[in-house]
This record gives structure tokens, C-alpha cells and sequence, in this order.
């Protein structure tokens, strides 16, 4: 069955949500939180040649991140769309990057476009799939 844009109505709030979910596992520096909100098969791609393709990776990597280069940091990200394209199932793109200590806004060189693909487990939403690319190349 195909999700419709009334289908999803119901859901458009919790889809946005998984974006507030990811900034406040990264403000706590919390990798278990913040892997707890991908799919157990889910990948991760990241600048630099980061492609993880499961929970457990994405754990690994972000407790060593965590205590390494992004140690300090705070994330933050907007949802610019969302998009059905099936029961349970969806696209989200948002705009955001990491904040270094002390900033309160993204630098041009730290600025991402994301795109998430989100799948329903139950009642919650999940990240199957996450690619984020620097906006200044």
C-alpha cells in the first residue's frame, strides 16, 4: 500500500522529531541514545569516507567520536522536507552542521544539507539510511 500525504499527517510531527532526537543524544554526548535511533542494518555516510552500515558501527564510532574531534561539539539540524514514499517509510532533508564550542550558529564550512531515510518500527521512527554533504565545497 502507498503512503498518501494524508496517510502520513498522523506521522509528520514524529518525523520531524527524529532530528530533535539525534541533537539531544549528540548534546550528551551519548552514542548508545544516539544509535538507539537507527535501524539495526541502518548505514551512515559521512564527509571523509565514514560508511557505516550497522547500529553497532554507528555505535563504535560515535563513543570514539564523542571522546575525539567531536568532543565538545553540539549538532543541529532542520527539517526542510518530508517526504512519503510508502506505508511506513520516508524522506526527510534537512539543513544544519556541527557546532564547535562556543558557537551559537553553524560557520559556512561546517554547514550540511542531510538527507534521512526514516522507517516505522513499531511505533517509533527510525533512521534506515543517513548522508549528510557539505553545503561550501
Amino acid at each position: 500500500m502507498s503512503a498518501t500525504p494524508s496517510s502520513i499527517t498522523g506521522d509528520a510531527a514524529a518525523l520531524r522529531a527524529v532530528p530533535e532526537l539525534i541533537v539531544a543524544a549528540w548534546a550528551e554526548h551519548d552514542a548508545d541514545g544516539f544509535a538507539e535511533i537507527f535501524t539495526e542494518d541502518a548505514t551512515l555516510i559521512l564527509p571523509g569516507d565514514v560508511y557505516l552500515t550497522s547500529r553497532e558501527e554507528i555505535r563504535s564510532f560515535m563513543t570514539k567520536a564523542f571522546a575525539g574531534p567531536f568532543k565538545g561539539t553540539r549538532v543541529t539540524g532542520e527539517p526542510l522536507s518530508v517526504r512519503p514514499l510508502a506505508e511506513g517509510v520516508a524522506v526527510l532533508v534537512t539543513r544544519g552542521g556541527v557546532l564547535a564550542p562556543g558557537d551559537t550558529e553553524v560557520t559556512a564550512e561546517r554547514a550540511i544539507r542531510a538527507t534521512w531515510v526514516l522507517a516505522r518500527q513499531g511505533a517509533d521512527w527510525r533512521i534506515a539510511s543517513y548522508q549528510n554533504t557539505p553545503i561550501a565545497a
